[in-house]
């Protein structure tokens, strides 16, 4: 079963007023369409049911332009929902279409209030999602919740009171940009930008060149387990301690000349420039 029920751009009052022009089906009217459906798969039947039905999507729509998203778009998705809740109505249960359609036109519209309020997700799992909706709907005003409202919405949600104060922090924490636009105000503006190391890097070559540097560690470290013993520790102790070591102590700790210790460092980092040659 499929019904276009795209609503066109800049056409909204219109398509508003066609849906309330169509008047409510009685309960005998909507029985005997869903019968038709049902039992016969009347798609006419149930086109007739999806039509006179779009002033309730258009109402439960209307409820969610709090979030800052588009009515057209929200009621979209909501006919969506309905065009579900019709293909699985089942007339034998004896309850309205519309009783029955609201779960699948609310589970619509959430997932696209959820998919669109935010570039990055702000709830992931059912319970964080229950907790999102419910919490915009319990705050009274833009304010933060104090503590004893707080463990209210927590108790009445039956969530603990940190879970509340995450999700309050993902709610009034709004998307900042990588890069902010330039503006003539003279007002300075700072984003992520502004805060790279290398301001000719983007954050691309970035990762590229922390991929690299890494490599070239772990290179490093492969190369000086290959040296001798004497030759590593040397090569540690005279390049790689926080406090540098002399030729003079580590030519007592071995028992040898400093200008000795001096060429078994030359010879070991002849060593570790082979290895990362090859």
């Amino acid at each position: 079963m499929h019904t276009e029920m795209a609503i066109p751009a800049g056409n909204l009052d219109v398509y508003i007023a066609s849906a309330y022009q169509l008047p409510v089906l009685s309960i005998e009217e909507e029985r005997s369409l869903a019968l038709r459906l049902y039992e016969h798969n009347d798609l006419d039947a149930a086109r007739t049911l999806i039509m006179h039905h779009l002033r309730f999507v258009i109402q439960v729509a209307r409820g969610y332009v709090g979030y800052g998203l588009p009515l057209a778009d929200l009621i979209q998705e909501g006919n969506v929902g309905l065009m579900k809740a019709v293909k699985r109505f089942d007339p034998h249960k004896g309850v309205r279409l519309v009783s029955f359609a609201v779960h699948w036109v609310r589970a619509e519209i959430h997932e696209f209030v959820l998919r669109n309020w935010r570039i990055v997700k702000i709830a992931t799992t059912k319970a964080q999602r229950k907790l999102f909706f419910n919490l915009r709907s319990s705050k009274k005003s833009l304010a933060w919740l104090n503590q004893g409202e707080i463990e209210s919405v927590a108790k009445d949600l039956g969530v603990k009171p940190g879970e509340v104060v995450e999700m309050e922090k993902r709610i009034s924490s709004p998307d900042l940009g990588f890069d902010l636009p330039h503006t003539d105000d003279g007002e300075e503006h700072f984003s992520p930008a502004a805060y790279l190391t290398h301001e000719s890097n983007d954050p691309e070559t970035q990762v590229a060149e922390e991929d690299w540097q890494t490599h070239q560690n772990r290179q490093l470290q492969l190369a000086i387990a290959e040296l001798d013993e004497r030759s590593r520790d040397i090569i540690e102790q005279r390049w790689l301690a926080e406090k540098k070591t002399t030729l003079q102590d580590l030519a007592k700790k071995y028992d040898v000349s400093a200008e000795r210790v001096r060429q078994l460092e030359t010879n070991a980092i002849k060593k570790l420039k082979l290895a990362f040659s090859e």
